[in-house]
């Protein structure tokens, strides 16, 4: 099987940061939540408070004024375009995709695309998350709880945070824009907070 990032790496751009602007743009009480998200993101990126699943619930706490499953299925019918030409000629269906982006999220791609998911478990309704964000070793293990016996043919990411899985396939790459390359084994993410 072959094993995908999502964001950036099939997907152009960052699918959690789009679909919380669409839905503060289709629910304006979300945005009363943006001072809360700004004060969070600051708390996490410039002090380094709490872990990254931490932040990411406090993040989340908007969905409690939205309607996540309609609000969903709306999104992907608007950004489905932005899946990558180079992966639309990659695709197979035995495709897993692993991400830090939340499951509700990503879990309607499965019909649409064709693929498997495993992402960040978070509740729709509250934003609570259950499990750690699926996010560097969290990846490989959340890969192992579904394939125990499952072999990485390829593997692609535009991050080298994603090097645990990395070392699991076959043969790896980064991804950057529609550019493959192979994965450089001596770059190592150096700013990686879990």
């Amino acid at each position: 099987m072959n094993v995908f990032d999502f964001d950036k790496t099939i997907y152009d751009g960052d699918s959690t940061y789009a679909f919380i602007k669409y839905s503060m743009k289709k629910h304006p009480k979300a945005l009363l939540y943006l001072p809360y998200i700004g004060w969070v993101s600051m708390m996490y990126y410039i002090f380094h408070r709490g872990t990254k699943t931490q932040f990411k619930e406090k993040m989340y706490r908007f969905l409690k004024t939205c309607d996540t499953k309609n609000d969903v299925d709306e999104f992907w019918d608007l950004n489905l375009k932005n899946i990558k030409p180079y992966y639309r000629k990659l695709h197979r269906d035995d495709d897993v995709i692993i991400s830090a982006s939340p499951e509700f999220l990503l879990k309607p791609l499965e019909k649409r695309l064709h693929i498997r998911v495993i992402a960040s478990r978070v509740s729709p309704v509250d934003g609570k998350t259950t499990g750690e964000n699926c996010y560097h070793e969290e990846k490989v293990r959340r890969f192992k709880e579904v394939f125990p016996d499952g072999e990485i043919h390829s593997f692609y990411s535009d991050s080298y945070s994603d090097e645990p899985l990395a070392l699991l396939a076959k043969k790896a790459y980064i991804v950057k824009d529609n550019e493959v390359t192979a994965w450089d084994y001596s770059r190592h993410k150096t700013n990686l907070r879990t």
